[in-house]
């Protein structure tokens, strides 16, 4: 049988709070330079919402880190990456699972990543610099971008800009796997990836 992959699910909420106070910023200051909203950011650094990469890019450029000041994910060194190798990452208690595809090294443009999508996801609307490129490896996607929405199947690929407002989830019983591509003006560790999804704690 193939050996189960790990997850890894750092705690952002308290390294936020904690890298915020270390840059003396209130939580309105970081608010204002993130784009994130007062109520949800408290809601994240007291663990109690989880926020999707793209969220997190923001706030991790407003805080002056990169991604992995928050998530450890293996990037090996020359690039290359194995088929069953890679690990799965998730952001706390969020249902979507990451593999990171791409490697760091100066002067890279471009982020990778496969995502595995759980039956039933629906992602917030955002919009942002750079594009982005989906292609569908497994199952089925609704891509909404602008005024528009693509039933997306096995094989099929998007390309669009990033500042059209988009969004996708995952309207079948199946959990759904995409590759997604991206060249944006927050990356690796000059920066963070931005990725257009949103999860949150359920309510008690």
């Amino acid at each position: 049988m193939p050996q189960e992959k790990t997850i890894q699910e750092p705690k952002v909420g308290p390294t936020i709070r904690k890298r915020r106070k270390q840059l003396n910023m209130t939580l309105q200051a970081l608010c204002d330079a993130s784009g994130v909203s007062v109520g949800y950011l408290s809601q994240v650094e007291r663990d109690n919402a989880t926020p999707s990469l793209g969220t997190l890019a923001q706030i991790a450029a407003a805080l002056e880190v990169g991604l992995d000041y928050f998530i450890s994910a293996s990037k090996p060194s020359d690039g290359l990456t194995r088929a069953g190798s890679r690990p799965l990452f998730a952001l706390d208690n969020s249902s979507l699972r990451y593999e990171a595809l791409g490697a760091e090294f100066p002067g890279s443009e471009m982020s990778s990543y496969v995502l595995h999508i759980p039956a039933g996801y629906t992602s917030e609307t955002v919009s942002h610099e750079g594009e982005e490129i989906i292609y569908v490896l497994d199952g089925e996607i609704e891509q909404t971008l602008g005024d528009q929405t693509f039933r997306m199947t096995v094989g099929d690929c998007l390309h669009y800009r990033g500042d059209t407002p988009h969004a996708w989830r995952n309207p079948t019983e199946q959990t759904a796997r995409i590759l997604w591509t991206g060249t944006l003006t927050v990356l690796n560790r000059a920066g963070a990836i931005d990725l257009p999804e949103l999860s949150q704690k359920p309510e008690a």
